[in-house]
């Protein structure tokens, strides 16, 4: 036996390395860099609350500084060696089209150094007409539409609009012939059943194989058996998932008796059952992460210790060709290399 030393950390790196570099597979870079000590108080308040806390800087920012925190995000990536990165960008009532025209000139900035993907962002949800027209205005431009159902969900089902939002933005994808990424179950409870609606929708529309979800924090808190049955519809219907390690594990605790797991996506299950999963760094040094830095190698990092994957090719496929996949970049990264 030899007991020569290994540096796990290297190897994997340089086998992320040969892979074409990190993909960083969900971010928001156009609300990046916008901590500060005016906002700080507010880091620890509910994410309801949240999503309308950065309508200051939205409603303030020029374009030329929203392609500045951007650019921030984009370069920080390169400096880690990045290949591609796909961040939802808001439009709304608020921001306009302020970020959709500095995610344009982003792009071409970085044509020759970064592939980048853009999705929309219905941040304040789809039942208001206004905000459903702005959403609709985004669609033209973005690479995927993004989705949100919580944004218009409710605890009074009178008032749940949810449903709506899923059939909206299904609907937008179609017209549009693009992909969807949706945001699902991201609280951490056996309450919610997003990503069981979201197969659910999928079917309906037939849009198999077009649509990945972001984030399934709650499914770890159901039992095994439902685990295991959305596993296999996941993969029935080739819907695909980001996990953002850093961005959920500081999830509160609650009395709510589940099994027991980490506040992460249950990427180790999903991977065994043939599901394919990306991985993000969702918020940047914002009000939602404040101590986020956008380093791959430490949302890795979180995935692997907080699931016990040790299986390199496995963790160097998550950082990279998982991400391409997720991003539709697969087949244009495979032909550069070539």
């Amino acid at each position: 036996m030899s007991w020569q030393a290994v540096d796990p950390k290297q190897q994997l790196t340089t086998m992320v390395e040969m892979g074409g570099g990190w993909v960083n597979a969900h971010a928001h870079i156009d609300r990046s860099y916008i901590i500060n000590a005016d906002n700080w108080a507010r880091t620890n308040d509910a994410l309801a609350t949240k999503w309308d806390l950065t309508d200051e800087y939205k409603r303030s920012a020029s374009v030329e500084e929203i392609l500045g925190h951007m650019s921030m995000a984009a370069e920080h990536l390169l400096m880690q060696g990045g290949q591609a990165l796909g961040s939802f960008i808001d439009c709304d009532s608020v921001v306009r089209d302020k970020s959709l025209r500095a995610a344009e000139k982003l792009r071409e900035r970085y044509a020759d150094e970064l592939e980048i993907v853009f999705m929309s962002q219905p941040i304040k949800g789809l039942s208001d007409p206004v905000e459903r027209e702005w959403f609709e205005h985004a669609a033209e431009f973005v690479d995927i539409i993004g989705g949100l159902p919580e944004r218009d969900g409710h605890h009074d089902p009178s008032l749940d609009r949810s449903d709506e939002h899923f059939d909206t933005i299904f609907g937008l994808a179609g017209e549009h012939d693009k992909p969807l990424h949706i945001h699902v179950d991201q609280h951490n409870t056996p309450a919610q059943i997003e990503t069981e609606r979201a197969i659910a929708k999928t079917r309906e529309h037939g849009y198999a194989g077009r649509v990945t979800l972001i984030h399934c924090i709650s499914l770890a808190a159901h039992p095994k058996p439902y685990r295991e049955r959305i596993y296999a519809d996941l993969t029935e219907q080739d819907i695909g998932v980001v996990t953002c390690p850093t961005a959920w594990i500081d999830h509160r605790r609650s009395e709510t008796l589940t099994p027991t797991h980490n506040a992460i996506t249950p990427v180790d299950e999903m991977v065994k059952a043939g599901i394919r999963v990306a991985i993000g760094t969702d918020n940047i040094a914002d009000i939602y992460k404040p101590f986020s830095d956008g380093d791959m190698w430490t949302e890795l990092r979180f995935l692997l210790e907080a699931t016990h994957m040790y299986d390199m090719d496995t963790l160097a496929r998550i950082a990279t060709r998982s991400g391409l996949e997720a991003l539709g970049l697969a087949e244009t990264r495979s032909a550069i290399a070539a």
